[in-house]
This record gives C-alpha cells, structure tokens and sequence, in this order.
C-alpha cells in the first residue's frame, strides 16, 4: 500500500525542553503553527492536514526532569501509535531531541512484535550518552542509547520492552561534534555512521542512498529523526548546539522530497529548533521548508 498517496500526515508538536539546558527550544512547535504551516500545507496538497501541541502536564512539572520527559514522551508515543494505526503520517517537531523516544517507541508500538523498526538518526552529535558517560546529564543527549537499549530504564521501556531499535538497522548521518564514551557505546554496538567528514567525500545524495538501504533491509519500515543542528549554521542558526560544516538545507529537501514518495516511510521528526536563537526567521524557514518537502512532496511551502 502506497501510504504516501492514501493517507494524510499531521504534525505532533512536543513543547519540551526540559531534556536540554535551554529550554528556549520548547517554543519551537508554536511559532511553527503561528507561521501559518497548516494553511501552506493545505494549498500543497495536504487537505487534511492537523496540528496538535504536547504539553508537560501541570502536575509532572514538580516532579524530577526524568519524571516530566517520561511523561510527555509517553503521551507522545501513544499519539504516534493511534495515528500509524488509522494509516496517518505522524511529523513530530520538538521541543528537544529526547522527544525521539517517545516518537520511535510509538511507531514501536504501532509494528507487529515479529517486525523490526528502522531509523536514520540525522545529527551533528550522536545523541547516545548514558547517565555514567554524559558530562551534562541532559537527556537529550541520550536517547539513541535508551532507544538501543541503554540508559534510564523508565526511557529505554517507555510504551514497551527494550530495545526499540536493532543496531544493525539504524543509522546515523552528518556527525561532527561527539564524546568518546557515546562513541565507544555506538561502535560496540556495530551502528552505521555516517560522519560528516564522509558526507562531504562521497556525497550526500550517495549517503544517504546508501542509509535508507541499511535501515530499510530487514525492517517493515523506517523512520527519519532530525534535529536541526545537523544543518549547516548558514541554513539553520536557530539551534541550542550549532556546528560548522553541515548538512545543506538543498541536500536534506531534495532527501526527503524522495521519502515522501517512499511506501516505507513510517514517521518522520524534527527537533531542536529554537526561535529565541533563530535570526529573521532563516530556520524556521527551512523547517517549513523540510516539513512541506517530506508530507507533501513539494520543494517549497505553499
């Protein structure tokens, strides 16, 4: 079933930053919506476009940080869960990257237990700290680890058993900006990353060929997870963690312009857009730009 034509995507917005050190990113999903993405949505072709918020709710936020991204992550992943189920395209945006674990273990939930899940991490850093290994302790540098498997177990058992993801099934692309002992977890692990060094030799459309191959091989689909630190500080300035020498934004629209049209796609993610970073709106731009290119296959919103 060609889902790309048969059914509708709807953005899940996470108003969480309480997984990194600025929590400024947790406006990202409403100055999204108030930059008018549904109406742009509905005039490229999605008709029946939605866009709903998440919240931490009033009685986790005093609760521990680990308590508050437990809860609005499972919220989530039930959410992704209902919607794969009624053949909907879920587009997450945080908020921070700890969003991914409820985003990766609600399409987890919405497999059969038999079939393997996907997943190309797209990321300046490899996001795969545990507790004993993170010299900040923020969670959003953690949840590719609690997705394999590692780290908290309130995290790596959210909405189902661990681990979420297969090593062999899950990649990373665009990586420039890590710390040895996420890397010593990854490499022992025998995860596929692509670093950004690599990207740059062999080309991106060849890349990233290459990583919707490997997690697609095996799997009953995949997902796509970005966090917009990834890109290049030209294309996307708005981000808590910037790094020179990314992704193009060009190279991440024409990638997903092609998911969109992939029967495999199963969800997609945006994370770590941060307005009170951005400068005249250039990465909330591409944002809607990336967004319009995966759920509606259009190079442009609008």
């Amino acid at each position: 079933m060609n889902w790309s034509y048969m059914r509708n995507a709807a953005i899940i917005g996470v108003a969480s930053g309480w997984g990194a050190r600025d929590h400024g990113c947790e406006e990202g999903p409403r100055a999204l919506q108030a930059s008018g993405i549904t109406r742009c949505l509905h005039d490229a072709g999605q008709a029946g476009f939605s866009f709903e918020t998440l919240q931490v709710a009033d009685d986790a936020r005093h609760e521990s940080v680990l308590a508050r991204v437990v809860d609005i992550d499972l919220r989530l992943a039930l959410l992704v869960s209902a919607m794969l189920k009624n053949t909907v395209l879920p587009v997450v945006v945080g908020g921070d990257h700890a969003c991914a674990v409820g985003t990766w273990s609600g399409v987890r939930a919405a497999l059969p237990p038999d079939e393997e899940l996907g997943l190309i991490w797209v990321d300046a850093h490899m996001d795969s700290h545990v507790p004993a290994t993170s010299p900040s302790g923020a969670l959003h540098g953690m949840p590719l680890a609690c997705l394999l498997g590692e780290g908290p177990a309130p995290l790596t058992n959210l909405a189902g058993p661990a681990p979420k993801l297969r090593s062999e099934h899950v990649c990373l692309v665009g990586v420039r900006s890590f710390e040895r002992g996420e890397q010593a977890l990854l490499e022992s692990l025998g995860v596929r990353v692509f670093f950004m060094e690599e990207v740059r030799a062999r080309g991106f459309d060849t890349v990233w060929r290459e990583a919707v191959q490997r997690v697609s091989h095996g799997t009953a689909g995949y997902g796509i997870s970005v966090d917009l630190d990834a890109m290049d500080p030209v294309d996307a300035p708005g981000v808590g963690t910037p790094e020179g020498g990314g992704i193009e934004g060009d190279e991440l629209s024409r990638a997903l312009r092609t998911a969109h049209d992939d029967v495999r796609l199963l969800a997609v993610e945006f994370a770590e857009y941060n307005p009170h970073l951005d400068r005249k709106d250039i990465t909330l731009k591409l944002l809607r730009r990336l967004i319009c290119a995966v759920a509606a296959g259009k190079d442009r919103d609008g």
